[in-house]
């Protein structure tokens, strides 16, 4: 039974994560779906107060920015399915801006480069002057 104190608690909860980082990682999300559960107000109205909290508040959802940057490598990779050394660090500067710096850069370049090749998009490096950028990243 989904009652108002039910989601003022939530919404209060939601706040008490973020308090010191503004940020929700995957793992603090998946606890406070948990916690809308149990108050009884299920997955998708959970996820609709912590997507409202964090535009409210400038609040990083970390799925959200996961889903921004895929967007973006869909698109560079969407003519021959090769993602270039400057498209990649075109989408690791939105990554970085999206989640205000709370990953750190060797962190979300291993993220972007399992997203990669999860998707099966291939990167352009090597040539005359060029390096192993992406076989580089670990």
């Amino acid at each position: 039974m989904t009652t108002d104190s039910n989601v003022k608690e939530f919404i209060e909860e939601i706040k008490l994560r973020v308090f010191d980082d503004q940020f929700i990682d995957r793992e603090e999300e998946r606890e406070l779906l948990q916690i809308a559960i149990q108050k009884g107000l299920g997955v998708d109205k959970g996820l609709a107060f912590i997507r409202q909290v964090a535009a409210e508040k400038g609040i990083v959802v970390e799925r959200e920015a996961n889903d921004r940057v895929k967007e973006i490598l869909e698109r560079f990779a969407a003519n021959d399915g090769v993602v270039d050394k400057k498209e990649f660090e075109d989408a690791l500067a939105l990554y970085k801006s999206a989640t205000k710096g709370k990953i750190p850069d060797p962190e979300m370049k291993r993220r972007l480069k399992q997203l990669m090749v999860d998707q099966g998009w291939k990167a352009k490096e090597g040539g005359l002057f060029g390096s192993k950028w992406f076989s580089a990243i670990s």
